[in-house]
């Protein structure tokens, strides 16, 4: 058994990497998927829906994970197991399943697969709150929303490729194959025993009366709502002003994915080395240009490289939010704290979501992203709650 930093960066970082092959096969592939089927999009729809209740309901999972420790093995790393486990048969059950003859079938196993995702999602984030100090929480965030956006990355082109060179079977087989690989490192890293002051009590919940706590999640529902609702519009301004392909459009979400990368590992080490605070100065003096640039890129090699810096800045804001929500959780009620912040990230992103599809086929999409960049700096005025030396 070992604590060794490195490999707990990298047991998260393919932790979110498997999360992020999921969460890209749903963005890219599984309404082609479905229509290939001939499901219609209404139906798709419906299947989008049921889908992300897991997802909404990980609060729970995570009290199940804070309170209950499994059999005597741990309160993280065998429910981790079993959501992996459940995703991974999912998968290879799907695999043989039609939609197009069996739909609500296919939808039940879907809802099981990310049952199990939302479940070792919450429980990764539980255990790296547990064993990860302080001072490497902004690295550790710089691994895990690096290792989504390359699980994003690679489901949206490998596995595409494999669909149109061996049909669809053989992508959730792939996907399956790449859901085992945090297994190995799993086993390798210690889940601390938890003292008296870290068990689970409900009084714990108390922390949300805690005037910082609230201002870290207002914080985390503007830059959600900011960063998501600008990133569904990239590709349609891009296309209204360059008619792109299909193929180009493909391309530019992939460099964005790169830049993710590059942002997340960034952000992470500017949190680690600059401070809290001074790394959400940079997430909001980024953002806010990259949105400008986005509003005004008049081409094509100029729309490749602000999608690069958008993502970049996508990336650091990311890092620098899931630390900051990381450091104001309490030890007795870890999981679930963090998922109520995360939850807010959610609220933050559905807003942003429907202010920007309503913002762009009203005033247009050069206005939504210098609006969108405006409402970062809503951000500001929560930083002296937020940083009050005096916080509890």
């Amino acid at each position: 058994m070992t604590q060794n930093k490195w490999l707990r960066f990298s047991l998260f970082g393919l932790l979110y990497f498997t999360q992020g092959t999921i969460l890209g096969y749903f963005a890219s592939l599984n309404a082609l998927y479905l229509l290939d089927k001939g499901i219609d999009m209404a139906q798709v729809g419906i299947f989008a829906s049921i889908a992300l209740i897991p997802f909404m309901i990980k609060i729970l999972f995570g009290m199940i994970s804070d309170r209950f420790n499994f059999f005597g093995l741990g309160h993280r790393k065998p429910y981790i197991v079993l959501g992996l486990a459940v995703q991974f048969i999912c998968l290879l059950m799907v695999a043989n399943i039609n939609p197009g003859q069996n739909f609500w079938g296919f939808v039940a196993l879907a809802f099981c697969l990310q049952m199990g995702m939302a479940f070792y999602d919450t429980c990764t984030d539980g255990l790296a709150l547990d064993i990860t100090p302080l001072s490497e929480k902004g690295v550790l965030q710089g691994f895990m929303v690096g290792g989504r956006a390359v699980g994003v990355i690679a489901a949206a082109s490998l596995a595409g490729l494999i669909a149109e060179s061996l049909g669809w079977p053989p992508v959730f087989y792939f996907l399956a194959g790449l859901t085992l690989l945090p297994f190995l490192l799993l086993f390798l890293i210690k889940e601390t025993e938890r003292q008296p002051g870290e068990r689970f009590n409900w009084s714990a919940f108390g922390a949300f009366k805690n005037t910082q706590v609230l201002a870290a999640a207002a914080v985390g529902l503007i830059i959600f709502w900011v960063i998501v609702g600008a990133n569904q519009i990239i590709n349609p301004a891009f296309s209204a002003r360059m008619e792109l392909s299909l193929s180009t459009a493909g391309l530019i979400t992939t460099i964005w994915g790169v830049g993710v990368t590059l942002g997340a590992l960034a952000g992470g080490t500017i949190m680690d080395r600059a401070g809290d605070k001074a790394a959400l100065w940079v997430s909001v003096l980024s953002v806010a240009p990259a949105l400008v640039l986005l509003a005004v890129a008049p081409n094509l090699p100029l729309a490749f490289i602000t999608a690069v810096i958008f993502g970049v800045t996508y990336g650091i804001s990311q890092a620098v939010y899931f630390a900051l929500a990381m450091k104001y959780t309490r030890p007795a009620i870890a999981a679930s704290m963090y998922a109520i912040l995360m939850a807010v990230t959610n609220v933050g992103q559905g807003i942003g979501l429907a202010l920007s599809g309503a913002l762009a086929k009203n005033a247009g999409y050069p206005v939504t992203f210098i609006v969108f960049a405006g409402i970062m700096f809503l951000v500001l005025p929560f930083m002296p709650l937020l940083f009050n030396k005096n916080r509890s």
